[in-house]
């Protein structure tokens, strides 16, 4: 299983140099499966800069891919409307959502490039679209197992567990925690992950404060939640638009300090996931050794896009980082 981070911003975008670093596009993962199978995780504006990188990709031939939505606030789907292969014909995206009707996540989908919100409407676009809508029982795509559970979020969102190639994938944004059922929720689909992708946009103070209900969550519950889980990698997401490099540093640096021996460097990376070294599919369960990580990293897009930390419960954790070579689990 591989995966690319093509936006790792919260919010709205932020093409800034004051951001350049960590990176300025809002949410979009890319995850490969070891047969082909292209899975796309929201589609935030960094979902253009994959669209054209799919093109290059496959050139002339037909893209088929499956997206899966969190939730339809704007950060997240706001990339729709330029990606590339959705005007092409011959190409088939196969939307999914939880919670939502069918009908539902297609107006959601289509409803921001109506008139007078964008000049063109969804029938520009050539490639075959289909919609369908969940319940949280897992589903069994082209050998993948993804399970969903519902978060702490304002107008409902979903985390999603991809278990394929005898790894563990879980993406976890959008969620606040103090809410026993959504707390424990997220817990149980977390549990024995390679790898967890959550919330971080504030931090643990001004979740105590005025950013309380908003929707969010903090570094220090990420890995709380890594910790109770066995999780191997944490990879901390959606960072405030307001937190440039100089306060994201500052993060990293603070996290070193409860995590000995941090450092990070903004490289290029590919996060690459198959499973455990026994060769063996991870269950849910077990999972209890762990050491912790930081990095920054370069995605493909050319943004330095996400702080990570990982295996968290050796008492001395080493934090390291990847100098562009494919990181191996």
């Amino acid at each position: 299983m591989k995966i690319k981070f093509w936006g790792v911003r919260g919010s709205t975008p932020t093409p800034e140099r004051r951001n350049s670093r960590y990176g300025g596009n809002t949410p979009c993962l890319e995850v490969r499966l070891a047969n082909g199978t292209l899975i796309v995780l929201d589609c935030g504006s960094g979902l253009r800069a994959l669209g054209k990188s799919l093109l290059r990709e496959f050139g002339e031939h037909p893209i088929h891919g499956y997206v899966f939505m969190t939730h339809f606030h704007w950060d997240h789907i706001q990339g729709i409307p330029f990606f590339l292969p959705l005007y092409r014909k011959g190409n088939v995206l196969l939307f999914h959502s939880v919670l939502r009707k069918g009908l539902e996540l297609k107006g959601a989908v289509e409803g921001q490039m109506v008139n007078p919100y964008f000049p063109v409407d969804m029938t520009a676009m050539g490639a075959v679209r289909h919609f369908f809508d969940l319940d949280e029982q897992p589903v069994n795509l082209q050998n993948a197992i993804i399970s969903s559970a519902s978060l702490n979020h304002p107008q409902e969102c979903v985390a999603y567990r991809i278990e394929a190639d005898g790894a563990v994938f879980v993406f976890a944004t959008d969620t606040e925690p103090g809410s026993p059922f959504h707390d424990r929720s997220i817990r149980d689909l977390a549990q024995g992950a390679d790898v967890l992708v959550y919330d971080a946009q504030y931090t643990p103070e001004q979740l105590l404060g005025d950013r309380k209900g908003w929707g969010h969550s903090s570094w220090l519950e990420g890995a709380h939640i890594a910790h109770e889980c066995g999780v191997k990698q944490l990879v901390l997401f959606h960072h405030d638009p307001d937190n440039d490099d100089a306060f994201m540093d500052g993060l990293v640096r603070r996290r070193g300090r409860s995590f000995p021996a941090s450092r990070a460097r903004p490289k290029e990376w590919k996060l690459f996931s198959r499973g455990a070294r026994s060769g063996k599919r991870r269950s849910r369960r077990g999972m209890s050794d762990a050491g912790s990580t930081a990095i920054k990293c370069r995605c493909q897009c050319g943004w330095v896009c996400a702080t990570q930390a990982a295996k968290p419960a050796r008492p001395r954790a080493s934090f390291r980082t990847s100098r562009g070579r494919a990181f191996i689990l």
